[in-house]
């Protein structure tokens, strides 16, 4: 796992270019066809502002051949009035039809980018433990933001623009071959030279945008971890290795940006010089034909006017370079989290298997038949483990760190699967029950608590929803929460932040223990739930926890023995196996390693 001094090494696939452009380009176009409707106003309006454009254009060779300088007496002002008037009028309608386009595309790519978003967090609430386990938070945060930010950009105005772009360069062509087909054939034969210089530019401004947006992920998994572990950063005197290792990935994203926006920037210069020539060339040899072939002067004004139209899409699309690779470097890394294996639901076992159903009544039967495990399956982490609890039981867990106890509780709720051997409640497969289902009968209380933004009471109402405002009082009751919760500025209102930075350690974990009391769940987990409050106060919730594991079949883990000796069996496990089991009297009684734990003769790692 990434910890604060590594940054997410494993979180993001090194430099190159995307895999699959033409995939990633189909998908993100799937987001747009429910608005095929507006879509096609879209484009139609383009149309109509690419038609006024040229049309515009073409008007003024009979103004200048008619009105401005006529080869058969001097010019008209009242009919140059009236053709301004008519040429303002088509311009007219070039800009509303701007306008309009401008305005539904905004809503149309701000839709789809909403449903890439939603279905990327949606996504991301049916991956595996395992998933975030191997992902650092700042790269995952870094999709939503950076990544979609850049897909946005592309939607919102990239997609309009090479339509467009498209539209003129067939609409000028056409017109530039009515008015004079030999200077076309002198633009055209420019047009290859520009293409390939912008192909070649593009290939390299591709590679270097897409290790660009890695480069940010790492940069912003990293300072999530170090911003998160300030305290320990603090406490260790690692400011200076955390700034060593923030700037070597600053100066690794700098070199990446570099990179990237240089190809991306000489992209305009250099096609912006090869259209400069195009015009220059064109105007000469238009001049030329005006005095030995008779080539209206007006003619050669539109052809030069429509000489540079041509190279301007060719160049505002290249221009889109940067925004396009920069939104499919994102958008492929969106797509590669959503690609991801989900979280197996329910029918994982061996074979065509059906859902069963899961009773409203659960008893809290739970046994595990032979269960080994490992989170390498070439490094086990339980070996052959076999227990049973009957309802209402309360089974301890035991054993030095990294004993396997932990995981134990993890596999009843299915946050990994196992590789042998199986789980069962009430002699159901866990693996033939809807995750959802199982979960929704399990309280669980971890030993690192978590609370969110909002009041003390939407906090504890997080273990039911549908629970009454008494229902939360007295599971904050249970868990002798409630004394110190009426004392806060605002009692159960009070809004907490930061993951309740505004409480102790010990009560944030008497929170925690509090969403679970109100949980209705027949089977409770108790990861080191006491681990983080004094002696006293343990002391104190002890009554309550005794009322809440009342009929609940309970599993414990806990470093401190005296508050497993009620247990109804003690499994004590070393190095994923389970050396001895029974009561605290019976493990006291043959002198083992409970003996050894229990007496203080070994100390627990």
């Amino acid at each position: 796992m990434p910890g604060p001094m590594n940054g997410p090494r494993g979180a993001v696939r090194r430099g190159g270019k995307p895999k699959d452009v033409k995939g990633t380009i189909i998908r993100l176009l799937r987001y747009l066809q429910g608005d095929k409707a507006l879509l096609a106003v879209v484009f139609l309006c383009v149309i109509l502002n690419t038609g006024a454009s040229l049309a515009g254009s073409y008007m003024l060779r009979p103004i200048i051949n008619t009105y401005i300088a006529p080869t058969d007496g001097p010019g008209d002002p009242a009919g140059l009035a009236m053709a301004l008037v008519a040429m303002g009028a088509v311009y007219l309608v070039g800009v509303l039809a701007s306008y309009v386009q401008a305005r539904i595309m905004i809503q149309v790519s701000q839709k789809a980018l909403m449903s890439l978003r939603d279905d990327l967090f949606c996504k991301m609430q049916k991956m595996p433990v395992r998933f975030f386990d191997t992902n650092s938070n700042g790269d995952l945060m870094s999709r939503y933001t950076n990544d979609l930010d850049a897909v946005g950009e592309m939607l919102n105005n990239t997609l309009v623009q090479l339509f467009a772009g498209i539209i003129q360069i067939i609409g000028t062509v056409s017109l530039m071959l009515y008015t004079n087909i030999w200077l076309t054939l002198i633009t055209v034969v420019l047009t290859p030279l520009m293409i390939r210089a912008g192909g070649f530019v593009a290939s390299r401004s591709r590679k270097y945008y897409h290790a660009q947006q890695e480069a940010i992920g790492k940069l912003n998994g990293y300072v999530e971890e170090i911003v998160s572990g300030q305290k320990v950063v603090k406490v260790f005197n690692h400011e200076d290795a955390a700034v060593d290792e923030f700037r070597t990935l600053n100066t690794d994203l700098r070199e990446k940006q570099i990179r990237a926006q240089f190809f991306g920037g000489i992209m305009g210069p250099v096609m912006g010089n090869l259209s400069q020539v195009n015009y220059s060339l064109t105007a000469a040899i238009g001049g030329i034909f005006c005095v030995i072939r008779g080539f209206d002067v007006g003619g050669l004004t539109i052809f030069v006017n429509y000489s540079r139209q041509f190279s301007r899409p060719i160049n505002e699309i290249s221009m889109q370079v940067n925004t396009i690779f920069s939104a499919l470097a994102g958008a492929e890394r969106v797509f590669a989290v959503m690609d991801q294996d989900e979280e197996p639901d329910y029918g994982s076992l061996p074979g065509k298997q059906e859902l069963v159903p899961f009773w409203k009544h659960v008893q809290g039967e739970v046994a595990l038949h032979h269960v080994t495990f490992g989170y390498h399956p070439n490094k086990l982490v339980l070996k052959d483990i076999c227990l049973y609890a009957k309802k209402g039981q309360k089974i301890a867990f035991v054993g030095s760190t990294g004993a396997g106890k932990t995981t134990i509780t993890n596999l009843i709720n299915r946050f990994y699967e196992i590789l042998d051997g199986a789980i069962t409640i009430d002699g159901i497969d866990i693996r033939n029950i809807q995750k959802d289902e199982l979960r929704r009968h399990i309280a669980l209380v971890l030993q690192d608590t978590h609370l969110f933004t909002g009041t003390v009471r939407e906090n504890i109402r997080y273990g039911r929803l549908d629970a009454t405002d008494e229902e939360v009082v007295l599971a904050a009751k249970t868990a002798d929460a409630d004394y110190f919760i009426r004392r806060l500025s605002h009692g159960y209102d009070t809004v907490l932040e930061g993951d309740g930075s505004n409480l102790s350690q010990g009560q944030r974990q008497l929170l925690n223990i509090a969403r679970a009391a109100l949980s209705k769940a027949p089977i409770l987990i108790l990861d080191e739930a006491t681990s983080s409050v004094d002696t006293r106060t343990e002391l104190q919730i002890q009554k309550g926890m005794d009322a809440l594991m009342q009929d609940r079949t309970t599993f414990v883990i806990a470093h401190r023995l005296s508050t497993v000796r009620n247990a109804d069996a003690i499994m004590v496990l070393e190095h994923g196996e389970i050396i001895e089991r029974g009561t605290h009297h019976q493990l006291l009684e043959k002198k083992g390693r409970y003996y050894q734990l229990y007496t203080g003769l070994c100390e627990l790692e």
